[in-house]
């Protein structure tokens, strides 16, 4: 047991270096057909629905490998304002399509062969197609099966992580406060589309557990980690939600990864905590003082 804390511990210690930058792993070229490894490129036969005159055109898929609260939501808003992607949301947050390892991948069998129809589905006219996939829905507990599937059927891995874990926290114990208290007309929102919601919203203050805090932001670290080991044979890249928020060249380098037409990709999505972490942390100084001196002191002045 020692052993494996040790072995854990590394891999999390790994991560503060390893996860510093955009990476493509196995890259792929740009130009849908020409250029793009035959094998990335599928053609599939839906039972519901005809191609039609799209048949002949490939599809790349994809999966986005996340934690809840790290800004996947807005990620996924954004890749499908492409007229091009279809990625079907989070179909393993409920717990029957998780139960075992066959019916994730008849879930899956489903989505990539196009007949996963949802509000986000392009239908005959999609050139990528995946789901926004969370760590704790199975992910980890059916790794082997899930990669052996991924590394079969060519399914490149989006892993969007985010750095300032201590915000990730804050909406994290935000958006539970909220899923009880209802604080926007007796209705529950984990994202919201106008600043006056977000203002709602950001002004209830949670209390952190600052006795635990640096052991749990390493926890938060490790089992990032621990992911990125079990699927980095697969191709993937590694984007980071701040990098996302500073810089919208990135989109391009998605859309790159994804063998996709550059286009301007677009959400109505408002972000819920702005401006300085103390002003969203009821024990501000408490946490001020647990993490200052720590790895993690970065993550009290870091913004986004």
């Amino acid at each position: 047991m020692v052993g494996d804390m040790c072995f854990l511990y590394k891999i999390g210690m790994e991560a503060r270096t390893a996860f510093t930058d955009f990476k493509v792993i196995g890259n792929l070229t740009h130009s849908r057909v020409k250029r793009m490894h035959p094998h990335m490129l599928h053609y599939p036969k839906p039972l519901s629905f005809s191609r039609n005159e799209c048949a002949p055109n490939p599809v790349m898929f994809f999966a986005i490998l996340s934690n809840q609260r790290s800004g996947s939501g807005w990620f996924e808003t954004l890749l499908n304002s492409h007229t091009n992607v279809s990625s079907n949301g989070e179909i393993f947050s409920v717990r029957e399509r998780r139960k075992n390892a066959s019916s994730i991948l008849k879930a899956l069998d489903k989505v990539y062969n196009l007949d996963w129809l949802n509000s986000a589905s392009k239908n005959e006219c999609s050139a990528a197609v995946g789901l926004k996939w969370m760590l704790n829905q199975g992910l980890m507990e059916h790794h082997k099966e899930i990669e052996d599937y991924f590394k079969h059927r060519s399914v490149s891995i989006i892993f969007l992580f985010r750095r300032n874990l201590l915000r990730r926290l804050v909406s994290m114990l935000a958006n539970s406060y909220d899923s009880h208290a209802k604080l926007l007309n007796g209705t529950h929102k984990s994202h919201v589309h106008s600043a006056e919601e977000a203002d709602i919203l950001s002004k209830y203050k949670p209390i952190i557990n600052s006795t635990s805090l640096v052991e749990d932001l390493k926890d938060m670290e490790i089992k990032s980690a621990k992911a990125l080991q079990y699927y980095n044979s697969s191709r993937h890249m590694i984007l980071y939600y701040e990098d996302l928020m500073r810089n919208h060249t990135k989109l391009k380098d998605v859309q790159e990864f994804l063998g996709l037409p550059q286009m301007e990709l677009t959400s109505r999505q408002v972000k819920i905590h702005k401006g300085p972490l103390s002003d969203h942390i009821q024990n501000w100084d408490e946490v001020n003082k647990a993490l200052t001196g720590t790895e993690y002191e970065s993550f009290l002045e870091a913004d986004y």
